[in-house]
């Protein structure tokens, strides 16, 4: 009985010349990949549309809309974000190898191409494509409010943890966009100060919370790491801490609960599991003397609603 194949990579290939395009492709796929072919920047995000590839070999040089500008367009794709593009060109200056690598390109081979050399940089690039698709994989899977943005402001990828808590604190669907502009003004403000010191912000949501973003540093060259978490306005917190005795993480919770929030929302506001909510809700409900959530919101609501 034969052995099942493992699926072959995907190579999708974008090259004006049809000479190029067939030595490389004969090449790959004796390599043992599998290969798309665009003979234009519009072909090659038509077929990024519907397939995503797992590596772009894309020549920098094509009538029309050139390789840097098409690789801008790949990265724009949410599919396509994170695919690594290797540029193929006859030019060498150092200005075309700046421009590939600040159009999102993670590689820069000159024509002739040494199939020797592409094949060796094709196994070196996908690997690393890989180990940062598990380490996302297991950032979801520990339920991290994390998110990376490109030095443009565009969101590379999030937990979906961090986009629930994003919408809870905005209480919109659409509250990513509005964290990636706040991002960018914060990052352009941080290079014009030229400074690495600070280490996030707060941002005001419009909704019942804010949100603070801790800046955790940068990943390769131009991939920038944020941890979220919300906050409640903090003399609320303060009232509710001080009246009934609670701890810091208690008064939280409470707050919410008065602002009629649910048990799933608040552990995503305030990056917690549903069964730390309900332990912290039984202290509370012991510290308030009383027996369920209706009672302590009612409870809280008369303290904040006092002057």
């Amino acid at each position: 009985m034969n052995a099942v194949e493992s699926p072959r990579d995907i190579v999708l290939l974008v090259d004006d010349s049809p000479e190029s395009l067939s030595f490389l492709t004969e090449a790959l796929e004796e390599s043992g990949y599998s290969v798309l072919i665009a003979t234009s920047g519009a072909s090659a995000l038509s077929i990024a549309d519907r397939i995503t590839p797992d590596l772009i070999l894309l020549d920098a040089v094509m009538p029309g809309m050139d390789g840097f500008e098409t690789c801008q367009r790949l990265k724009s794709h949410a599919a396509a974000a994170q695919v690594p593009v290797i540029f193929m060109t006859g030019l060498t200056e150092t200005e075309h190898v700046v421009r590939a690598l600040g159009a999102g390109g993670v590689d820069y081979l000159t024509k002739p191409i040494n199939v020797d050399e592409l094949r060796a940089r094709i196994r070196v690039h996908l690997a690393n494509a890989r180990s940062a698709q598990s380490a996302r994989v297991a950032l979801d899977a520990a339920g991290r409010h994390l998110l990376a943005v490109r030095g443009n402001g565009r969101i590379l990828w999030s937990t979906p943890q961090a986009i629930r808590l994003v919408n809870a604190a905005t209480g919109s669907d659409d509250g990513i966009d509005l964290v990636a502009a706040r991002i960018l003004t914060w990052m352009e403000e941080r290079r014009q100060v030229g400074t690495n010191k600070d280490p996030g912000f707060v941002m005001e949501t419009g909704g019942e919370a804010s949100l603070a973003l801790s800046f955790l540093g940068s990943i390769g060259q131009d991939e920038h790491l944020f941890r979220l978490t919300g906050q409640t306005q903090g003399s609320d917190n303060e009232r509710l801490k001080q009246h009934f005795a609670l701890t810091a993480r208690e008064s939280e919770v409470l707050a919410w609960i008065a602002k009629g929030k649910s048990n799933r929302d608040i552990g995503e506001i305030l990056g917690l599991s549903a069964r730390t909510v309900n332990k912290h809700l039984e202290q509370i409900y012991v510290k308030l003397g009383v027996e369920n959530r209706a009672s302590a919101a009612v409870k809280a609501a008369n303290i904040l609603m006092q002057s």
